[in-house]
């Protein structure tokens, strides 16, 4: 599949989207290269639905008008044809670190200077909404030499992907405990009030990991904000506290990527589960691999956790730094991920990435019907399983506007076995 990379471009009304495609005679059309006409009118046409159905559906102010059976619905409009496309809720990702992304080409240390980071947390972002990601929550390191920097860097990143991307940044302090953590609290707060909107952290790093979950929380309570917090889950008397305190805040609480509950014999990994379950905390699993926040690997026991009556989600982690030189950040590869490696339904697999991640996000459920936001992702395809198989074409499209193609090509050499199996190509009209 030809690489292909998000690029800006502008409308007529001077509002920015990006457009990541390699181009072909069977690509997906609209009426203009934004797919927009009427300010904010999109019409969507000949879509299948995960039920089966072929339908349209028009988009208006960022929202799901109506929803009709294919070619019953009229508008003067942009159009985008999605005939050979699967409709689905876009997904979000729930786990980035975008201080620390694309960086391991560097061959050391990220840098941490202003501009780069910015630069590499755009990037990240525009990567993963060329793959269908719509909102993005990012980890970002605050304290040591570095100080508020990175996250001052984060937060201009945000502003300039309005539009495009939903960015919420998580302050991770790294030490909040004793004389050290004076700082790390303090420094905390401030980046809360510079527009931080989730407090984190990873309490496993600190030399009292309870003061430190201790501390987070307050913070939480003081300022009204959701939790996130990195914790590898090996310690099931370290978790059953972190959840028993936690409850207080239910169900603000978010903890990731509890790889380490794999490792634990299954009895006292089912009680760990269990209080989970009862302290009404999030579970957010890294099945592409681990990230910068924890040194361990290993993906959370996830029918384990939902039997319990936890809410899973997924999320990418690392995006080609140093914990994992190869990371995608594509939330469609962390869905197969969880059905073919670890037993999930192609429903529940996607629903981790799609309607539980954006639960951890605080945003609202997304369904292709009326009344709901238009955060959608097109893949091309009739059928999930398939989609999470092979998502190589997408369209994005976000508060009713398409913000992001990537269109790939697959040709077969003219040979008579290609052609008496009619085998389907991407990129032909009508086919997958």
């Amino acid at each position: 599949m030809p690489d292909s990379q998000p690029q800006p471009h502008h409308s007529s009304s001077g509002s920015s989207s990006s457009s990541g495609s390699s181009s072909s005679s069977g690509s997906v059309g609209s009426s203009d290269s934004s797919g927009r006409a009427n300010g904010s009118d999109l019409l969507l046409c000949g879509a299948r639905l995960t039920d089966g159905r072929l339908v349209d559906v028009r988009l208006a102010d960022g929202r799901i008008e109506a929803v009709g059976t294919a070619g019953s619905l009229t508008a003067h409009t942009a159009r985008v044809d999605l005939s050979g496309y699967l409709l689905l809720p876009a997904p979000a990702e729930p786990h980035a670190h975008g201080d620390t992304a694309l960086s391991a080409d560097g061959g050391g240390p990220a840098s941490y200077e202003g501009q780069e980071v910015q630069r590499r947390t755009t990037e990240a972002a525009l990567l993963q909404l060329g793959h269908g990601a719509t909102a993005v929550r990012s980890h970002v390191r605050v304290g040591d030499v570095q100080g508020l920097g990175p996250m001052a860097a984060v937060l201009q990143a945000r502003r300039a992907l309005r539009g495009l991307v939903e960015l919420t940044v998580v302050a991770m302090p790294r030490v909040l405990t004793g004389l050290a953590g004076a700082d790390g609290l303090a420094m905390l707060r401030d980046a809360v009030k510079m527009g931080a909107s989730v407090v984190g952290g990873c309490p496993d790093l600190d030399p009292d990991p309870t003061g430190y979950v201790e501390a987070v929380l307050e913070v939480a309570s003081e300022q009204g904000c959701p939790v996130d917090l990195h914790t590898d889950g090996d310690d099931p008397a370290r978790l059953g506290r972190l959840a028993a305190m936690a409850g207080g805040l239910r169900p603000g609480v978010t903890l990731g990527p509890c790889g380490g509950l794999s490792r634990l014999p299954a009895e006292v990994a089912a009680r760990s589960a269990d209080q989970l379950a009862a302290a009404g905390v999030t579970v957010v699993c890294l099945p592409q691999g681990g990230c910068s926040g924890v040194d361990r690997r290993g993906t959370a026991p996830v029918r384990l956790l939902r039997a319990a009556g936890v809410r899973v989600a997924a999320g990418s982690g690392a995006l080609r730094d140093m914990s994992n030189p190869v990371g995608r950040g594509d939330p469609l590869e962390a869905a197969y991920l969880l059905a073919s490696r670890y037993g999930l339904r192609s429903a529940d697999a996607y629903d981790a990435v799609s309607s539980s991640a954006r639960a951890v996000l605080g945003l609202p459920e997304v369904r292709v019907e009326a009344g709901f936001a238009a955060e959608l992702l097109a893949v091309r395809g009739d059928r999930l399983d398939g989609a999470l198989s092979l998502a190589y074409s997408r369209i994005v499209v976000h508060r009713g506007r398409v913000v992001a193609r990537t269109s790939a090509v697959r040709e077969y050499c003219n040979s008579a076995v290609a052609v008496a199996l009619d085998l389907p190509r991407q990129g032909r009209t009508g086919q997958s």
